[in-house]
């Protein structure tokens, strides 16, 4: 399907947005439900895998998937729930959360194509160009890379185009290519060079056939960025002077573990499958619990443990990596044990290793307001992480389903 877009001019946005939050004022929900450590076990097999996978998906689209501005068309997911003023009517938005939230919807439907999965993630994908105002590109190289693998996959698995959209992405990454340092940055204009823009902008390059291109970029990655006592890769580099940033995070791991798969695949070379084995076992390694994935925490960082989650997946079906495979199961499992429930749907924590701690008061939704949660008590408001429970909970039904 080749969706096109009606143009918004910013007047009419402004109108949008001003209307939105009035009618926001007016209707905003009162918070229901308990939240409740009542909760059924993990349970091995197929069918719990997709039922699970299912439950992660309502209750993200309950909770947080709306229509914009007034729009059925278009659709995106609040960053918070329940929802202040401002994230209702998506004054405040994000476009990288978006884009994974895009991506889990592909994933859904991938799991079981219907018109209602179909539609919506046309819905999301519209919501995204109109949000955006001017057009499907910003100034970010990872949230470009982001929205770029999401729409190709929309596009390769179900059907779902969106006109020009991956070629003007497409161009965008390409053309953020700085010969000299031999990367893209982390954003237009910027000498930072980091894992998380280089690594999607690969995957989306290998994919829609610069395979030459990301050959570079995970070129840059295991020379530049790859920490040789750990075998991890680092956040990023600052160009010229070489000033490296040596934070380790999860989805680090997880974009260069996908982008040497893509490339192991695509051409055949040993040198990229072993990169990617070793990526695989510094991360069982260094990055996990007892085998879980290690927590990050709330915010962007809410979404570093599913998008690991994600490409281990990828790896474990494309190369048959056991060990990743391993990751992810353990993590689903610790992840579902340890949920909270609310209305019947999953509550995910920041930490998959350790329960969610159920509030004392019985007003506890309201408990999930940013002023009132506490790290403690692993509950967290924002859509990124539950979108990374949800991300992994399809990425435990895909290995399952692939009898991995």
């Amino acid at each position: 399907m080749d969706h096109r877009n009606a143009g918004l001019s910013r007047r009419r946005v402004l109108i949008a947005t001003g209307a939105s939050i009035g009618l926001a004022a007016l209707t905003r929900p009162a918070p229901t439900g308990r939240i409740t450590r009542n909760v059924s076990s993990y349970a091995a097999g197929v069918e719990g895998c997709c039922a699970r996978a299912e439950l992660a998906e309502q209750a993200v689209v309950q909770r947080h998937v709306r229509t914009v501005w007034g729009r059925p068309w278009a659709r995106l997911g609040r960053l918070v729930w329940p929802a202040a003023v401002v994230d209702q009517s998506f004054v405040r938005w994000c476009y990288w959360w978006q884009a994974q939230l895009l991506d889990c919807a592909v994933d859904a439907a991938q799991r079981g194509r219907d018109p209602e999965r179909i539609g919506r993630v046309s819905a999301l994908a519209r919501g995204i160009r109109t949000r955006n105002l001017t057009g499907w590109t910003n100034r970010y190289y990872d949230d470009m890379g982001w929205l770029a693998i999401a729409l190709e996959r929309a596009d390769r698995l179900l059907g779902v185009r969106f006109g020009n959209a991956v070629g003007d992405l497409k161009s965008a990454l390409f053309d953020g290519w700085n010969p000299v340092v031999g990367a893209v940055p982390w954003r237009m204009g910027d000498d930072y060079y980091n894992a998380v823009a280089i690594g999607p902008t690969g995957i989306a390059m290998a994919r829609l056939g610069e395979v030459s291109r990301a050959r570079q970029l995970a070129e840059f990655l295991h020379t530049r960025l790859r920490d040789p006592a750990t075998g991890l890769i680092l956040d990023g580099v600052h160009e010229p002077g070489g000033q490296v940033n040596p934070t380790v995070l999860t989805y680090c791991q997880g974009v260069a573990i996908g982008l040497e798969t893509e490339l192991a695949m695509r051409t055949g070379d040993v040198d990229h499958r072993n990169r990617a084995t070793d990526l695989v076992a510094a991360t069982a390694t260094g990055l996990t619990r007892a085998g879980v994935i290690a927590a990050a925490g709330g915010n962007d960082s809410g979404l570093f443990m599913g998008i690991l989650a994600r490409y281990l997946a990828e790896t474990a079906l494309a190369l048959g990596n056991t060990t990743a495979a391993r990751i992810v199961h353990e993590s689903a499992r610790a992840a579902w044990d340890n949920r909270a429930e609310v209305q019947g749907l999953p509550l995910f924590g920041m930490d998959w290793s350790r329960p969610v701690t159920v509030p004392g008061t019985p007003e506890a939704v309201a408990q999930l307001f940013p002023s009132a949660v506490s790290p403690s008590e692993n509950l967290s408001p924002d859509l990124s992480v539950q979108l990374s429970g949800w991300m992994l909970l399809e990425a435990d039904y895909r290995l399952t389903a692939a009898g991995l």
